[in-house]
C-alpha cells in the first residue's frame, strides 16, 4: 500500500502541534491561576517537606497594614538620630498620607536614614525585632513553619530593617528587601525600586544549591507563594515562580492572633532603645505632648527622694504616679552574722535605681551598692554609698569582704552584672557566695509605659531620668527568705559531695526566678553587649 503524498509532512505537523499546544496549555493555566480565587495560607497542607515558602513580609506575615508602617520608621528616626528627626517625621505624616504609599515611603526613608552612618546602624538588630515580633500573626507563622525553607521579601522595608528580625528570630533562611544607597559610608536616604523577579530567582538558586544533597528537598522546584491580593505587585512577582499562590485578605489579617512569646523560635531576651511604646501616629503625638512635662516630673521625684524625709517623699512619689509594691518588708533589719557582719542582699538587675528602691523599701540601714560601671553623674547624685568593682576577681572579693566585715553597713549586689528588660534572669556571678554565708535574695521587677530606663548603646547617665520620666513607673520588690550558704555547703567546704559556689549562685538565681516567674538563663553581660552594641560592654577607665 502506497503512502499518501502528504505523509512526509505528518511528523513535523505533529511536533509543532504538541509544542504549541503545550505552551498554550501552560499559558492558559497561568491565566486561570492568576484569576481564580486563591486559597488562604491557613489552607496549606500539613506536610510541607521539600517545599520552599516565598512570602511577602508586610502582606503575608505582619498583622498591621498600611498606612504606611509609620511606627517602624519612627523607631528608626527616634533611636538612630534623636528627637529632631522624629519631630520632622511626625509633622510630615499628613503629607505622607496625602501623596500615596510609594512616594510616602520614600519620604519616610529619606527622613529616617539620611546622614546615618551605615557601620554604626544597629536599630535593625537591637530595636526593631521586638516590635516586629509583637506584630507577627500566629496563623501566618504556623503556615510558614510547614515549609522546608523560607524566603522572605519586602517591597516596603529596606533590607537593613528586616534582615536581623527574620534571620535571627524567625529562622528565615533568605531575605531580600529594598537596598539603601550609601555614599562615603553614610545612608543618603534613597532606596532601590521594588524587588524584581531576578532577585527572587537568585535566592531560589542559592536555596537549591544548599539543599542539593537533601532527599527531602524537591529538586524540581516546588515553590509556594504567600502574598496579598491578586491585584498587588507581589502577586504578579510570584506568579511566574510559584506552583501555588496563597493570598491574605485584609479581613483575614484582622482575625489573626498575636504570636505568643512561648512560640518564638528564638526567645527575645535582649533589646535596646528608649521607646517602650509602639510609636503609632497617635501614640507618638501623645508622647510629644508629654515630653515638656516629663523632665519636670522626674526632677520632682528626685528631689523628693534625696532631700525630703521618707514620711514626705513616699506620699509625694505616690501622688506623682510612681508606685512601689513591697512583699514581706522588714522594717528593722539587724545583722545576725558572726563577727557582727552586715547582711549581703543579692538582687536581680532591672535598672540603675535597684539599690535605691531596695534599700528604701526594705529600710536597710547604711546600704552600700557595689557596681561594675557607673557614670560619675550617677555616683554624684546617688543618695546611698556606691563602690566600684574592678572586674579583678581577687581584688573585688577582698574589697567586698572588707566592706561587709565592718559591721556598720549592708551590701547590695547585682550578680547579673547588667540589666535585662524581659522576664529572664542572666547568669549569676558566683563571687557573692565567697563573701558571706548569710545571703538575702531580693526579687525586683519594673514596669514602664513610655521610656525604658536602661540602654546598651546610649548614654547610661540618663537611664534613671528616662525611668522617672514615665507617667506611671512601677517597682515591685519581694524580699525572700535568707539563704544560709554554710548549710548548702554542708559541714565542710572540702567535702567533694557538697555543692560548689556555682551551685549556691544557681540556687539563689532559681529562687529569684520562681518569685518573679522569670526564666533562668546562662547568658551573660558579654552576650548582651555583643548582640546589642557589637562590643563586650567593658569600659576602660583611666
Amino acid at each position: 500500500m502506497t503512502s499518501p503524498p502528504f505523509f512526509f509532512l505528518k511528523a513535523p505537523f505533529l511536533f509543532f502541534h504538541r509544542f504549541f499546544s503545550k505552551k498554550f496549555r501552560r499559558a492558559m493555566a497561568a491565566v486561570h491561576r492568576k484569576h481564580q480565587k486563591q486559597p488562604s495560607p491557613t489552607k496549606l497542607p500539613v506536610n510541607g517537606d521539600g517545599k520552599v515558602m516565598i512570602f511577602n513580609v508586610e502582606e503575608g506575615l505582619l498583622k498591621p497594614s498600611s498606612p504606611y508602617f509609620f511606627s517602624y520608621f519612627m523607631l528608626v528616626a527616634f533611636e538612630a538620630s534623636g528627637l529632631l528627626r522624629a519631630t520632622a517625621l511626625l509633622m510630615l505624616y499628613p503629607l505622607i498620607r496625602l501623596v500615596g504609599q510609594e512616594l510616602g515611603l520614600k519620604i519616610m526613608v529619606m527622613i529616617s536614614f539620611f546622614g546615618v552612618k551605615k557601620e554604626s546602624f544597629r536599630v535593625g538588630s537591637s530595636v526593631l525585632p521586638k516590635f516586629f515580633l509583637n506584630d507577627v500573626g500566629l496563623e501566618a507563622f504556623e503556615a510558614l513553619r510547614k515549609g522546608k525553607k523560607r524566603i522572605g521579601f519586602s517591597n516596603v522595608f529596606p533590607q537593613v530593617m528586616i534582615e536581623s528580625f527574620l534571620r535571627d528570630y524567625l529562622e528565615v533562611e533568605e531575605v531580600v528587601g529594598r537596598e539603601l544607597k550609601v555614599f562615603c559610608g553614610y545612608f543618603v536616604g534613597l532606596m532601590d525600586e521594588k524587588v524584581k523577579v531576578s532577585s527572587l530567582l537568585n535566592l531560589i538558586n542559592h536555596a537549591q544549591e544548599e539543599e542539593e544533597e537533601s532527599d527531602a528537598f524537591d529538586k524540581n522546584g516546588n515553590f509556594i507563594g504567600i502574598c496579598g491580593s491578586q491585584k498587588a505587585y507581589d502577586f504578579q512577582l510570584l506568579s511566574p515562580i510559584c506552583n501555588e499562590i496563597y493570598t491574605v485578605s485584609e479581613a483575614e489579617k484582622k482575625r489573626w492572633k498575636q504570636l505568643p512569646k512561648d512560640k518564638f523560635p528564638k526567645p527575645l531576651v535582649f533589646h535596646d532603645g528608649r521607646l517602650a511604646l509602639n510609636p503609632t501616629p497617635f501614640d507618638t503625638f501623645t508622647l510629644f505632648i508629654w515630653l515638656p512635662f516629663a523632665p519636670v516630673l522626674a526632677f520632682i521625684r528626685i528631689f523628693a527622694y534625696m532631700c525630703l524625709p521618707r514620711t514626705l517623699s513616699y506620699p509625694i512619689s505616690a501622688l506623682s504616679g510612681l508606685t512601689v509594691t513591697v512583699s514581706n518588708p522588714i522594717t528593722k533589719t539587724k545583722s545576725n552574722n558572726n563577727n557582727n557582719q552586715g547582711l549581703l542582699y543579692v538582687c536581680n538587675h532591672r535598672t540603675l535605681l535597684d539599690p535605691l528602691y531596695i534599700s528604701g523599701a526594705l529600710e536597710i540601714s547604711k546600704p552600700t551598692a557595689v557596681t561594675y560601671s557607673l557614670s560619675p553623674i550617677s555616683e554624684f547624685l546617688s543618695p546611698i554609698r556606691t563602690v566600684r568593682l574592678t572586674r579583678n576577681r581577687d581584688k573585688d572579693a577582698a574589697l567586698m569582704a572588707q566592706l561587709l566585715s565592718k559591721g556598720d553597713g549592708n551590701l547590695i549586689v547585682c550578680p547579673e552584672g547588667t540589666t535585662c528588660r524581659e522576664p529572664y534572669l542572666l547568669r549569676f556571678s558566683p563571687l557573692f557566695t565567697e563573701i558571706s554565708t548569710k545571703i538575702v535574695p531580693v526579687a525586683n521587677d519594673t514596669h514602664v509605659t513610655m521610656f525604658y530606663g536602661t540602654t546598651a548603646s546610649g548614654f547610661k547617665c540618663f537611664d534613671p531620668f528616662f525611668f522617672l520620666m514615665n507617667p506611671k513607673p512601677c517597682y515591685v520588690i519581694k524580699r525572700l527568705d535568707m539563704v544560709d550558704g554554710s548549710l548548702l555547703f554542708g559541714s565542710s567546704k572540702d567535702d567533694q559531695n557538697c555543692p560548689s559556689r556555682f551551685d549556691v549562685a544557681n540556687f539563689v538565681q532559681n529562687e529569684i526566678g520562681k518569685a518573679l516567674r522569670f526564666e533562668c538563663t546562662k547568658l551573660t553581660r558579654r552576650d548582651k553587649y555583643l548582640i546589642l552594641a557589637g562590643n563586650e560592654g567593658i569600659v576602660h577607665s583611666k
